[in-house]
């Protein structure tokens, strides 16, 4: 059998792969460049639908391995169901941490200081003056304390925080300090000046962000979603940015993308970006770096990083080391 991997970047621009495997190039092209039964590793191109992504996976009867390039894996993870037991599905921990902490930054702190009222403003040509809310002396809530949480809190360090409190799916301590169960979400949410939407769109995640959320929200407060669109129940959060309540920063929306005639485009208070929270100059020599170490532990058989869940003979199940820590997910 040939032993193929399947990168959607040329592997010629991918210094220090490992010898062995042949290298195949596929981007999501209507043709695939080898037969999908030989691929042993695959990495999902980036960026592309859910059905792009899929397309050769029902083909793929040797693959061992199916590597995403982003940090959310349910883009994939419906069509793992072909696969048989054993394959491994790791995420791309570690490569857009950097990226998405600054747009979290970015997001945060052009609602608070009304930069998007100066650009109108701008277009205008009119001086708009007046009194603004700072970040300083906040309270700040990240729901979702993973890799990308805890970069986001880095970046919120030096910004004179009155707090950052933390929730993920069970309780720990970090070296920044405690990490709330998700149980206790309904306590914190009434102190929090902005809350950071991180987590992971799972079942359970799923429409966490619904009436009786956002309603716990104090008024005034921010929501900022650079998780998944479907975190958020969009009709109860546009009930509650319609009566000016609260605010929002969203870098992913449900549906997506955004329908030119959606109400979420003209909401008051509600900062949109499109889904750019990891497309960045820092997505490509980061991507690179994670696949050369990756393929190395994989030809040299040593354990792969970032082991999200394996496929068995009954489904899927998660790996031990994804139960131990919260998953990654945010909008890329």
């Amino acid at each position: 059998m040939t032993a193929d991997v399947w990168l959607p970047i040329p592997p010629e621009e991918i210094e220090g792969l490992p010898e062995g495997p042949n290298y195949r190039f596929w981007n999501g092209g209507e043709d695939f460049p080898a037969d999908p039964a030989d691929c042993v590793y695959y990495v999902v191109p980036y960026m592309k639908a859910p059905a792009i992504g899929q397309r050769p996976l029902p083909e793929m009867t040797s693959v061992q391995v199916v590597q995403t390039l982003s940090a959310g894996i349910d883009h994939v993870e419906s069509g793992l169901r072909h696969l048989r037991p054993g394959v491994r599905l790791c995420n791309a921990r570690g490569v857009h941490e950097a990226s998405t902490a600054e747009l979290t930054l970015t997001l945060i702190l052009a609602s608070l200081r009304g930069v998007p009222d100066f650009v109108r403003a701008q277009d205008r040509g009119e001086w708009l003056g007046g009194f603004r809310p700072a970040l300083a002396d906040k309270n700040v809530l990240i729901v979702g304390y993973g890799s990308i949480g805890a970069a986001i809190e880095d970046r919120l360090a030096p910004f004179e925080l009155a707090r950052v409190a933390r929730v993920a799916r069970s309780e720990r301590t970090t070296a920044r300090g405690l990490v709330h169960p998700l149980t206790e979400l309904p306590a914190l949410l009434p102190e929090a000046d902005v809350v950071i939407l991180s987590t992971p769109l799972t079942e359970n995640t799923r429409h966490l962000v619904n009436s009786d959320f956002l309603g716990r929200m104090k008024d005034g407060a921010l929501l900022v979603n650079v998780a998944r669109g479907a975190v958020v129940d969009t009709k109860a959060l546009l009930a509650e940015v319609e009566s000016r309540r609260i605010t929002a920063a969203l870098d992913v929306t449900d549906p997506e993308p955004l329908p030119r005639e959606h109400p979420l485009w003209r909401a008051p208070g509600v900062l949109i970006s499109p889904h750019v929270g990891g497309p960045t100059s820092a997505f490509l020599p980061r991507a690179k770096r994670l696949l050369t170490d990756q393929l190395s532990r994989f030809v040299n058989h040593e354990p792969l990083r970032n082991v999200i869940l394996t496929t068995g003979a009954t489904g899927i199940r998660p790996t031990d080391a994804a139960s131990a820590q919260e998953p990654d997910e945010t909008g890329v």
